[in-house]
């Protein structure tokens, strides 16, 4: 079957999502692999909101995390202050598998950058900054999802919004982190980045049609492609699904 590369992107953010787990979800992509998930493979998955919404179970993408569709079924919705608490004390009991992020700019560590490029007092693009994402990245394992280009996976961010395994082994623990916990994967519409011993990023899957070589040229740092496997293509089910059920009229997708 034909697929685009952002289908190929959300069936793989689908695959990084267990039955059984909980998860925090943001805008975008996330939200469709999370979806997709409910509906293959992980019915029992948990999801939770920024919005405050626990355990929703959407049967079509939403466009957003406040849209209405995501209380199908939900288990609790609270006042944003709870979400804040809940969150960072299931994190820190390790009940929460990982959290979803996004950034303007990656590092090899996996360190994000979603506030400003350039200088922070004079800074040539500012960004939204952090919003829940560095209690996330404090708190939780991570999943990434960016867009693969030479400009932002890049040696140094320019400010850390969410820290990543920082600057190797021990990192985290320097700076009064949880040293188990990390980014889990990078999802870009070229493949999947995960990280090894050395806290290190490298390319994992290259997706169907697309070639190492095109993963290392929108690639600003040195990378490892020794490990590198083909991904395997959505199974014709699961894209059915994807297409037909959960973004029907291609809001995302």
């Amino acid at each position: 079957m034909e697929f685009t590369a952002k289908q190929m992107m959300a069936v793989a953010l689908a695959r990084q999502v267990e039955d059984g787990k909980a998860y925090i979800v943001g805008t975008g992509l996330p939200l469709v692999g999370a979806t997709l998930a409910k509906n293959t493979h992980a019915p029992n998955a948990h999801l939770i909101f920024e919005t405050a919404l626990f355990e929703g179970n959407p049967q079509e993408v939403p466009t957003s995390v406040s849209d209405l569709r995501i209380n199908y079924q939900a288990s609790v919705l609270w006042p944003q202050y709870r979400y804040f608490g809940f969150q960072a004390i299931y994190a820190q009991r390790g009940l929460i598998a990982c959290g979803f992020l996004g950034g303007a700019q990656i590092d090899p560590y996996g360190n994000l950058n979603s506030t400003s490029i350039g200088d922070y007092f004079h800074p040539q693009t500012r960004f939204t900054g952090s919003g829940g994402a560095n209690g996330i990245s404090t708190y939780c394992d991570t999943i990434i999802i960016m867009k693969h280009e030479k400009r932002r996976f890049i040696d140094k961010v320019d400010y850390v919004t969410s820290a990543g395994w920082v600057d190797g082994p021990g990192g985290r623990a320097r700076i009064g982190l949880d040293p188990e916990k990390g980014p889990r994967a990078v999802v870009t519409e070229l493949g999947i980045m995960r990280f090894g011993e050395d806290k290190r990023m490298y390319l994992a899957e290259y997706f169907p049609g697309v070639t190492v070589e095109e993963v290392l040229e929108n690639t600003g740092f040195r990378m490892d492609v020794s490990r590198a496997v083909e991904s395997r293509p959505p199974e014709a089910d699961v894209l059915d699904t994807l297409i037909n059920k959960v973004d029907p009229l291609r809001i995302m997708i």
